[in-house]
């Protein structure tokens, strides 16, 4: 999988210039032109994904340095498997090793959790969708990753979607008057309303959405939300969703559900990289 637009450079060397500063002043014992090689090995099942990120990291510290992988992103890799070969100056790698693995092993526990929320509603028509609650200065990274794992992306920020909040609602006045106000000055962009309750669903039908967004309703509610809509509105339902009870929600029939834990709850794949010196 390619990670296209949402490959990001600058982020890259944001995180690099966190860790390098002034310079790594460790690695400076080693002779500048000394060269070598480092294999980076997976301690448990993962999905692969932030390749494009790890070798943005090398790249940076080394333009000449070699990287072979063994895996594509979105590969499902089994543990103690050897994701790649890094060849260059020993002081890059050194440098750059805790940066690159921090990229990998975040990136590839998002598509890693992202991948079991997408089997788990396999064959239910519903699709997974990611959220905002990303981690700081990984939005672009972390959506990518959401891809890798077979999930689907919802607005990357606040300048490429409208969404309708209850908050929004209470500074137009209504739901109406919120709706009307966002198709005014947007005209081409589809809208969004965020609803509590089966009356508030009604009053964002009325009012024509191209979608509503179900706010913590139990999985009865969610069933007479669909029955309601009879279609004329796509559904996202969101709130209180886990991996334990994701495929009872997506089973009411709406046609997305929103996981914030895609992105906020990751738990770091065990990665190791061991360096050896080219003789």
């Amino acid at each position: 999988m390619q990670s296209g637009e949402l490959f990001d450079l600058e982020a890259i060397e944001a995180v690099l210039a966190e860790d390098l500063g002034d310079g790594d002043l460790t690695a400076e014992i080693v002779p500048p032109a000394m060269q070598a090689s480092a294999t980076v090995v997976t301690r448990e099942p993962a999905v692969l994904c932030g390749r494009d990120w790890f070798d943005g990291v090398f790249r940076l510290l080394d333009e000449a340095c070699e990287i072979a992988w063994n895996f594509a992103d979105g590969d499902f890799v089994s543990a103690d498997a050897e994701l790649c070969t890094v060849r260059g100056r020993a002081r890059a790698l050194l440098s750059g090793e805790r940066t690159a693995l921090n990229w990998l092993q975040t990136l590839s526990a998002t598509a890693t959790l992202a991948r079991a929320f997408a089997e788990a509603v396999r064959s239910t028509g519903t699709r997974i969708l990611d959220t905002r609650k990303t981690l700081p200065g990984l939005r672009k990274a972390q959506k990518y990753a959401v891809r890798c794992g077979g999930c689907t992306n919802h607005r990357l920020g606040l300048y490429d979607g409208i969404l309708i909040k209850e908050n929004h609602i209470i500074a137009a006045g209504s739901i109406r008057n919120a709706v009307l106000s966002a198709r005014d000055r947007h005209p081409g962009l589809s809208v969004e309303v965020e609803v509590e309750s089966l009356t508030e669903l009604d009053e964002a039908l009325d009012v024509g959405v191209e979608r509503v967004l179900l706010d913590n309703f139990s999985l009865d509610v969610l069933r007479k939300a669909v029955q309601i809509n009879k279609g004329r509105a796509l559904l996202e339902a969101s709130g209180n969703v886990g991996i334990a009870n994701v495929r009872e929600v997506a089973e009411t029939g709406v046609d997305f559900i929103s996981v914030g834990a895609l992105t906020k709850d990751v738990k770091a794949i065990d990665l190791s990289m061991n360096i050896e010196v080219v003789r």
